[in-house]
């Protein structure tokens, strides 16, 4: 698949559109016909995901509905296609729960080219599969990737210390 990127990415290069993070597990990019996938791992997992982006995003909302994360996931699914920033969930292998989310975006602080960010659901907390997620991400984002100062918010540096950043000007993007 290609499309018409915005200035921050070039414009030859394409998105991954599946990648293998183990033999069970991949990623994909997300839109909204994955509602009823995302809505229970959010729901499950909203006062941690809360305390990690609720001050930098105000995501999730306590009272998040099926039709809000639809126009959610449909907002992502546009910003996908334009190449605006990225949303990939980890599923297993029939797409049968949703994992957690990664999150690459551009930059919004000074510093990187990218602000990566990624959870996993309630479930899988402290398994394998979150620390292979752990060690997928960065690795992945080298090799697939045409960015050259990725900043891994909340690994790199905690949410608190991005936010204190100064903001990126948006005609320096």
């Amino acid at each position: 698949m290609t499309t018409t990127p915005t200035s921050w990415l070039p414009a030859s290069w394409a998105h991954p559109t599946r990648v293998a993070v183990t033999d069970r597990h991949h990623l994909r990019p997300m839109g909204p016909a994955d509602v009823d996938l995302d809505l229970p791992a959010v729901h499950a997992s909203r006062d941690r995901l809360w305390a990690i982006y609720g001050q930098a995003w105000g995501w999730p909302p306590a009272d998040l509905s099926r039709e809000a994360d639809v126009d959610d996931l449909a907002h992502h699914a546009a910003e996908i296609e334009a190449h605006e920033s990225f949303l990939y969930g980890l599923f297993d292998a029939d797409e049968t729960v949703l994992l957690g989310c990664v999150y690459v975006d551009p930059p919004a602080k000074v510093g990187a080219d990218a602000d990566i960010s990624w959870w996993v659901a309630e479930g899988v907390l402290g398994s394998e599969v979150e620390q292979a997620l752990d060690a997928f991400v960065p690795a992945w984002i080298e090799s697939a990737w045409p960015l050259t100062r990725p900043r891994y918010v909340g690994r790199d540096l905690t949410w608190a210390q991005w936010l204190a950043l100064p903001d990126l000007l948006e005609e320096n993007r």
